[in-house]
């Protein structure tokens, strides 16, 4: 069985006038579910970052990140990563996304030392994963669809329906189209309905890049896109919602909990084998029930069969 590596972050910020009151009680339950799935307590094997805890284990921006590269930087791992607090959007510094924001989420000392956007996410638990390894990451926080910047992500609406989000394709189908155009003749119209297509069509590869930067000169989207394609890493990412809504806190048995986190919780204990696609519907089912509108999201880093297990 391969080594196995947990990293847990609750941020309540106490004290603050964003504060939350769920996220600490988040990191209890999954610490216990994991020592379940055969997941150590060991601190060599788990860390958990909250911000009732000594400066090592506060989770500032500059831990967070600290620990998410101790979380992947071993071969041949099979790691867990949940992350219970607020998630926000700010201006996409690269200008590349259509909606001109780029998710983030929210260290507890974001306010001075600013937010951790998708790019960064990506370039930490990602880029760094070695190919042996695997990654498996709970985003209970508002804004958090497009966190780790996946290519594939799958949504459930309420009749259990799954559609596909597959940003590559679209990109290039976006590409297509705007080449098209040009067919029999030029005109300044269709000039201008070409760069929207155009725009449209680099900002899914743009986007792809992962780490902010501008693109080269002289390297185009086929090269982007084709560079990106090779990483096929096995990361699997279940988000708490959609890019464009907030994650609720849940009040359970007196009990204050992220609803998300508390969502797949329940949805382990009544099938502990589910399939990929099971655990996205149900867990959408379950929070449609509970009156929560939030629409959670799978995203993985390669195309899997979602109706083989869970892996965790």
């Amino acid at each position: 069985m391969p080594r196995k590596k947990s990293l847990l972050i609750g941020i309540n910020y106490i004290g603050s006038e964003h504060e939350l009151r769920g996220c600490h009680q988040d990191v209890e339950n999954v610490a216990e579910f994991l020592s379940y799935r055969g997941y150590s307590s060991d601190p060599t094997s788990q860390v958990i970052l909250r911000d009732d805890m000594p400066d090592q284990y506060y989770p500032s921006g500059h831990n967070i990140l600290a620990a998410m590269d101790w979380l992947v930087c071993e071969p041949g791992t099979c790691n867990f990563l949940h992350y219970s607090g607020h998630g926000s959007q700010v201006p996409d510094p690269t200008g590349n996304r259509p909606s001109g924001l780029i998710d983030t989420i929210c260290p507890v000392d974001f306010e001075t030392r600013g937010q951790i956007d998708s790019d960064t996410l990506h370039h930490h638990l990602v880029t760094r994963l070695p190919p042996s390894s695997t990654l498996f990451v709970i985003l209970d926080c508002c804004h958090s669809g497009s966190a780790l910047e996946l290519p594939f992500v799958y949504r459930s609406d309420d009749y259990g329906n799954v559609s596909v989000i597959d940003n590559l394709k679209e990109g290039i189908h976006l590409m297509a189209e705007a080449n098209d155009i040009f067919q029999g003749g030029f005109s300044f119209n269709k000039l201008a309905e070409a760069r929207d297509l155009y725009a449209g069509a680099t900002s899914f590869f743009r986007s792809l890049k992962h780490m902010g930067e501008s693109q080269p000169a002289g390297l185009d989207e086929d090269d982007n896109y084709a560079a990106y394609a090779q990483e096929q890493k096995m990361v699997t990412m279940f988000s708490g919602c959609r890019d464009d809504q907030t994650s609720a806190d849940a009040n359970i048995n007196g009990m204050n909990e992220g609803a998300m986190s508390w969502a797949f919780l329940e949805i382990m204990k009544q099938n502990p084998n589910p399939s990929y696609l099971q655990t996205l519907q149900d867990t959408r089912t379950v929070l449609r029930q509970s009156n929560y509108t939030q629409v959670p999201q799978l995203s993985v880093g390669l195309e899997i069969d979602l109706n083989q297990a869970l892996a965790l």
